[in-house]
């Protein structure tokens, strides 16, 4: 097993050397340079489990106490024995975003290719791992994360409230992050590409709740492919530190302002296509019917019937506005990006590497 201290000093594993050395064409988990990054709050309970059943190919384990005031990272010290096992104190609660995107930095500083981000709270299948970094070694996707909702079967742990909570917003998801073929966007079993998590790292995501989701319009914007893979819910005696009635508004001004910022960056400062002046016509058609129709609604005199010219003053823009707007909305759920970008990006890295070399 490749050690933190190789990787350390050597920067990538050396099995993932060697393969692309062999001119390999089948990736490889072992040595792969695949590291697990655990934010750590309250999970004292948990903790200790969630890493003994870590798989035995994982390069490193970046355990970070979201300054936890159950002394979290002098926990893991003191009763773990992992050599894997790195602490990252945060002096400074960040929330979940904040300490997942400390280990992530930690992690890539320490030579991690891939880093999957897994809950301190035993609730997820470590088994599934595979499932999320084969994607990313076979270089289609840039980003994996779980998803609950892909078969009836999965979701019979799942407390009903749960499951409309999750479907309502998933389709704000969609709206907001322009991802329209992932569901499930709350979920946070997760896998990244280093150099894509570096370029993550340089935004401003959401540091709390709204991470997972935030996360997601930041990769929309860097045109990164985002891959869904299924699997079941669990849940055992854990206690959520999210309470719902908390979020709905906040959550909702979010997905409303990145949706915005999506729309006119995506179609009108990074692009103009046939999206953009059907958005700009759709709006204005709609708007002027629904205008036409206010204000005559509001002049007509008593008891006297419109006539067929007015109707159709009226009617026509709000049907002509709805089926342009209707057509971007197709327009945009087929511009979901399917070019990975990571292979890219390392390549760039690494010309950049010897040209300072």
């Amino acid at each position: 097993m490749t050690s933190i201290d190789q990787i350390t000093r050597h920067g990538s594993p050396p099995a993932l050397e060697r393969r692309k050395r062999d001119g390999a064409s089948e990736p490889s988990l072992e040595g792969a340079g695949v590291w697990l990054v655990i934010p750590c709050y309250k999970v004292t309970g948990h903790i200790e489990r969630v890493i003994a059943k870590t798989p035995a190919w994982i390069d490193g384990i970046v355990c970070v106490d979201d300054c936890c005031p159950d002394k979290s990272g002098d926990y893991i010290e003191r009763t773990v024995t992992d050599p894997r096992v790195v602490v990252l104190r945060l002096p400074k609660n960040q929330g979940v975003g904040g300490a997942t995107l400390a280990g992530y930095r930690e992690a890539a500083g320490r030579g991690a290719q891939v880093l999957v981000k897994v809950d301190g709270d035993d609730q997820m299948d470590l088994s599934y791992i595979p499932h999320l970094v084969a994607p990313i070694l076979l270089g289609e996707a840039d980003y994996t994360k779980g998803n609950r909702f892909t078969s009836l079967s999965h979701l019979k742990q799942m407390p009903s409230i749960r499951i409309f909570g999750n479907a309502a917003l998933s389709f704000a998801a969609k709206v907001s992050t322009g991802y329209w073929n992932i569901f499930d966007p709350t979920n946070g079993f997760t896998a990244i590409e280093a150099q894509v998590a570096k370029l993550v790292m340089e935004k401003r995501v959401s540091r709390r709740f709204f991470f997972e989701t935030d996360l997601l319009y930041h990769l929309g914007t860097l045109r990164a492919v985002v891959r869904d893979v299924p699997m079941p819910s669990r849940y055992a005696d854990e206690v959520s530190n999210l309470r719902i009635s908390a979020i709905v508004g906040p959550f909702a001004l979010k997905h409303l302002r990145n949706f915005a910022q999506r729309v006119l960056g995506q179609y009108f400062v990074r692009d103009f296509n046939a999206a953009s002046l059907e958005l700009v016509a759709g709006l204005f058609a709609l708007l002027f019917g629904v205008g036409y129709t206010a204000s005559y609604l509001l002049t007509r005199v008593p008891g006297q019937a419109a006539s067929a010219g007015v109707v159709m003053a009226a009617a026509l823009p709000v049907i002509l506005g709805a089926q342009l707007l209707l057509q971007a909305m197709n327009f945009d759920v087929l511009n979901v990006p399917n070019r990975p970008i990571h292979p890219y990006l390392r390549t760039v890295a690494r010309m950049d590497e010897e040209a300072g070399a």
